[in-house]
């Protein structure tokens, strides 16, 4: 018999060198799943490196390489733009490439050579097994098929579902002791409060939800405390959802899959949030390519989506990863959830905006501003949410969709915004019979603007 492989043993980070080739694609996972012992490693020893490519989405930790600073030696590749990457993209220091997140795993296999996974977890339970934590994104989907190399962290929650690694799957790892970043909920305002109050009463008792993050999804989860048997299926988990399953309100009892869990493929907050998640069997945290797939999204009955964008034409085209025409984030997962609401029996997805910027701006408008990059298509978007009302926009003619959106817009800019829709020819010019309601069909009644 072949003698029996022996598990590796703590050692320094710098180990992880001998593991990096020439050329060679290292994933990192997202947010607190960075191992950063390793990638201090890794910059600290750029010179021995040669043409390595770090792929990551939403960096938490500026750093010298992201900037360009070790090149050609280590360079970032970002999949979702943050504060920790944003002016290095902008100024040439690190790449973009465009996904949906659902599916980030199979990009990265199809396009990357793959070579090495590094990424954080929480020491080995009696049986050997390490788990990623706060995370399973796309680095979860990747366990099996390309080798791994940890570093271990006693402060990272050990979490359950499917991002989990026996020791003796892994080519290493280094222990390094360090809190976890921790992101405080945003809090809503009064128009972000106006906004959720007009999502949540359309929310049926025993939904299934995916909630984003920021002012409405917090106002939205705030104001959920009076529902019963919510199930909770969504990409990112935040401390809101806390208090909704220790109240009761979230149970998961009504959901098709899953049932009883809550389901996410990674976690950031505050402390409480990772002190929650600790050991929390109610808990799963699995692969983004399953979690966000709209085949599997449209297995729930009554999902509700709910995610924010930037700007919104009157065709319904949303513009969620561009500010003012300049690249300000990415897709995520907003179009994989928006998909999958629309082919779940009785779903319902809902994108959300102030209806003007802090400069008064509106962001209804007709046209996009010239370089934004649609993220949901017009053929997808379903409702429209500003703090005006709720534009439905699924099966409703170009005309009704233009003036169901200018219903929601500032009140100081709806005289103009429907001028400037007759003089492109997104509406009607006065006069004109095009834009009615078809002989026999009452038109749908405008959204309320109170």
């Amino acid at each position: 018999m072949p003698p029996a492989v022996r598990p590796p043993v703590a050692g320094p980070a710098e180990d992880v060198l001998a593991h990096v080739v020439p050329g060679a694609d290292v994933i990192v996972p997202m947010a607190n799943g960075e191992p950063v012992a390793l990638v201090d490693a890794l910059e600290a020893n750029h010179e021995r490196l040669h043409d390595v490519r770090l792929h990551q989405m939403h960096a938490l930790h500026d750093r010298p390489y992201i900037h360009g600073e070790y090149a050609p030696h280590l360079r970032h590749v970002s999949y979702f733009l943050a504060p920790a990457t944003r002016e290095a993209y902008w100024h040439g220091g690190c790449d973009l490439v465009p996904n949906h997140f659902s599916e980030m795993p199979m990009l990265l296999r199809s396009s990357t050579r793959c070579s090495l996974v590094i990424a954080a977890a929480a020491p080995p339970d009696r049986h050997g097994h390490m788990s990623l934590g706060t995370n399973a994104e796309y680095v979860a989907a990747l366990i099996g098929r390309v080798p791994f190399f940890l570093e271990v962290n006693p402060r990272m929650p050990r979490t359950f579902g499917l991002n989990q690694l026996h020791v003796s799957q892994v080519l290493g790892f280094c222990e390094a002791e360090r809190p976890l970043v921790g992101v405080a909920p945003a809090v809503p305002d009064e128009g972000d409060e106006a906004i959720a109050a007009r999502i949540v009463e359309r929310i049926p008792n025993g939904a299934t939800l995916q909630i984003g993050v920021g002012g409405v999804p917090n106002a939205v989860l705030a104001f959920l405390r009076d529902h019963r048997d919510l199930g909770i299926h969504t990409e990112a988990l935040s401390d809101g959802v806390v208090d909704l399953v220790e109240s009761g309100v979230v149970t998961g009892t009504r959901k098709q899959l899953r049932r009883n869990k809550v389901v996410a493929t990674f976690a950031l907050g505050t402390q409480r949030l990772y002190d929650w998640l600790d050991l929390n069997a109610a808990v799963e945290m699995l692969p983004v390519d399953w979690v966000n797939d709209p085949r599997v999204i449209a297995r729930e009955r009554d999902f509700v989506s709910i995610n924010a964008t930037t700007e919104v034409d009157l065709y319904g085209q949303c513009a969620s990863e561009t500010i003012a025409g300049r690249y300000w984030s990415s897709s995520g997962g907003q179009a994989d959830f928006a998909r999958g609401a629309m082919y779940a029996e009785g779903g319902q997805a809902f994108i959300v905006l102030r209806s003007v910027t802090s400069s008064g701006r509106s962001r209804i408008r007709v046209r996009l501003t010239e370089g934004s990059v649609v993220t949901t298509l017009k053929n997808t978007v379903d409702h429209v949410v500003t703090e005006w009302g709720i534009a439905e926009l699924r099966g409703r003619p170009l005309a009704e969709r233009a003036r169901a959106l200018i219903a929601i817009a500032h009140p100081d800019h709806r005289d103009e915004l429907e001028a400037e829709a007759h003089e492109a020819g997104v509406l009607p010019r006065p006069g004109a019979t095009g834009g009615a309601a078809p002989p026999g069909r009452r038109a749908r009644p405008a959204a309320p603007t109170g």
